[in-house]
């Protein structure tokens, strides 16, 4: 199994706690999209031998682009790769550009007089697009308003009344430990999600990254910081409040119905291979990991000129190693003692069980079935434990942390 993302870098406008690539500018779409479709062509050789089974357009928006665009990007990647009989495709969206009642034609001005209109998720489905990734983070007014969202409370309910009633694969987005939320508002926002019988939500705590313009009003005072202590107690009453609902927690930041798992993420975290296009997109091939430049200009006039503007790193042994603690312990599938031992060797197994005793001993960790996992009170710290689990080495010559093949 492997997967195509595609990376698209528009936005309408900035949300305060973002710091993906994106521009606000729309000047460069059209060329964009096709220097996108040109990217995949140009690496159609990476996956010769390769079926893909997902395709995931991420952001970015984009739900900003056309109908016409995404068929221009989706039938490209049909006619470069042998795809799946029944590939899941994703689009991430956001609500303001789904609450419309008609779809978004390729011209504004002609939607009133088209011959047979037809609601954008229709469109969406006639071009292959069978899962909704839609990012609707609250369902409380200042709370979007705060995030610099742009979309409003009513049209995050209105997107979700109309998108149901055309795609059962639905993924909504929430964020938790948003400063002034007490315990009953992270409540109503999770009972409102249920209450429209989606099958998966993925959540998230806010978190403040640096260069963002959320970390400038926290340094301002403008909005309070957010605090680990609210966060921890919101992601608690997630887990049990979606888990008493039919949702299996398969993901630390993702809940889904049974046979509603992200087939695409799910790859991910199973280290799949999988083809990142567009500036600031990553790839994985099992023995390395390359990432495109982060910069429009910049990506479409190395793709203009046939180049892949890319960065690729060989990961070695303890790379590989610290990949899995990480994604296995996120995961419901856990950290298999078996395979560390039988692909990473004796001295792995022996260093993690080391790391691994405080955690076991603090309820934090257990094994089962020769599996590692986090324990219902170490979820929330998992990425923390992971970090102690890494296989690092000091080097005292130059104070640097570095990684070494045990």
């Amino acid at each position: 199994m492997s997967g195509i993302y595609i990376h698209i870098p528009f936005c309408k406008q900035a949300c305060h706690y973002c710091d993906f690539h994106f521009s606000i500018s729309m000047k460069k779409k059209d060329e964009m999209v096709l220097a996108l479709a040109k990217e995949i062509e140009l690496r159609k050789n990476e996956f010769k031998d390769e079926v893909v089974e997902t395709i995931y357009f991420g952001g970015g928006t984009p739900s900003v682009l056309q109908i016409s665009d995404l068929r221009l990007l989706i039938d490209a990647i049909y006619k470069n790769y042998i795809v799946s009989e029944n590939p899941e495709i994703t689009l991430e969206a956001n609500p303001d550009d789904l609450h419309l009642d008609f779809a978004r034609c390729d011209n504004e001005s002609e939607l009133s007089v088209r011959a047979e209109s037809r609601t954008i998720f229709e469109e969406y489905r006639s071009i292959g697009i069978n899962r909704l990734s839609i990012g609707i983070q609250s369902f409380f007014e200042d709370d979007l308003k705060m995030m610099n969202r742009a979309h409003n409370s009513e049209e995050a309910k209105k997107c979700l009344e109309i998108a149901t009633k055309y795609f059962d694969n639905i993924s909504l987005d929430l964020i938790y430990g948003i400063p002034r939320m007490s315990d009953e508002r992270w409540k109503q926002n999770i009972e409102t999600a249920l209450s429209f019988g989606v099958p998966h939500i993925s959540s998230y705590a806010l978190t403040v990254e640096p260069k963002t313009a959320l970390n400038k009003l926290i340094q301002t005072g403008k909005i309070a910081e957010p605090k680990d202590e609210v966060a921890s107690a919101h992601f608690m009453i997630l887990m049990e409040t979606l888990e008493a609902n039919g949702f299996l927690h398969y993901e630390l930041s993702n809940f889904g119905k049974p046979d509603y798992f992200s087939k695409n993420n799910s790859a991910y975290w199973l280290g799949k291979k999988y083809i990142g296009i567009g500036p600031s997109a990553h790839s994985y091939d099992g023995i390395s990991r390359s990432w495109n430049i982060a910069n429009n200009t910049l990506y479409l006039k190395a793709i203009k000129e046939n180049r892949l503007p890319n960065e690729i790193e060989i990961l070695s042994v303890s790379d590989r190693y610290n990949e899995y603690i990480m994604t296995g312990l996120r995961t419901i599938w856990g950290v298999s003692l078996e395979r560390i031992q039988s692909e990473f060797g004796q001295n792995y197994l022996d260093y993690l069980l080391k790391q691994a005793q405080k955690f076991l001993s603090d309820d934090l960790l257990f094994i089962e079935n020769n599996i590692l996992r986090p324990t219902k009170k170490g979820k929330f710290l998992t990425d923390g434990i992971a970090s102690d689990l890494f296989y690092l080495i000091w080097n005292r010559s130059n104070h640097q942390e570095h990684k070494e093949e045990l």
